[in-house]
């Protein structure tokens, strides 16, 4: 069975080379050309992950990921101008899983997409994780503080999945990158810190600050749980 792929990008020829690329690699792509078709697309469900261009006519692909996070926890991943670290950090921001510069290949573009479809599927370890008040169950991908559930993005999960299972220990970036990305941490990548600190603002509000991720700088991070 071919995995259902959304593709929003108004370059129409892109779209349909990389809709031919990806059905040979397994996924069924559709594709909206404008941010105001996509967003309901993504909403609407049967879809198991977005990717989705910033450079989008009438509402920017920041806007569209905005509206879709507002809702969703859908994996999505951004197209971003190559160098514009502007627009790839606010995007990561907003709760993208992942991005990537175009021009790209086609095949890091399918292993990404692979990378977060397999985080979002991931039960291998299918026991409750739970520290105080705070449940995680990678087997349902639930979350609670105090019996109250909550969403994350995917990376955003597995991030938090991986300092659960750390314990005291300080998880460093190059393993949260290799966890939650899927992929080696490159130099200069801000993506894992980016990540962290929406994690951390999620935490701390779900929470009223009884839950902290410490920063080790240069090293990574530890998380802690007050009673």
């Amino acid at each position: 069975m071919m995995t259902a792929v959304l593709l929003i990008d108004d370059d129409a020829e892109l779209s349909r080379m990389l809709g031919t690329y990806l059905a040979d690699e397994g996924f069924a792509v559709t594709a909206a050309t404008t941010g105001e078709d996509g967003v309901p697309l993504a909403l609407g469900g049967g879809f198991a992950a977005v990717i989705l261009d910033i450079m989008l006519p009438r509402i920017t692909g920041i806007e569209a990921l905005r509206r879709i996070r507002e809702e969703s926890a859908i994996p999505v991943i951004m197209l971003t101008a190559r160098g514009d670290d502007i627009d790839r950090i606010m995007g990561l921001e907003l709760g993208a899983d992942d991005y990537m510069a175009k021009p790209y290949s086609p095949r890091e573009l399918v292993a990404r997409l692979r990378a977060v479809l397999r985080r979002s599927t991931d039960v291998r370890h299918p026991g409750p994780l739970i520290r105080g008040k705070l449940m995680l169950t990678p087997a349902t991908r639930g979350l609670s503080w105090a019996g109250t559930p909550f969403q994350l993005t995917v990376t955003e999960f597995k991030l938090l999945e991986a300092l659960m299972r750390g314990g005291d220990t300080v998880a460093t970036k190059d393993h949260l990158s290799l966890v939650a990305l899927g992929r080696e941490r490159q130099r200069y990548d801000r993506s894992i810190d980016v990540h962290v600190s929406n994690l951390r603002l999620k935490l701390a509000g779900v929470s009223a600050g009884a839950i902290e991720i410490e920063t080790f700088r240069g090293f990574g991070y530890r998380l802690t749980v007050r009673e």
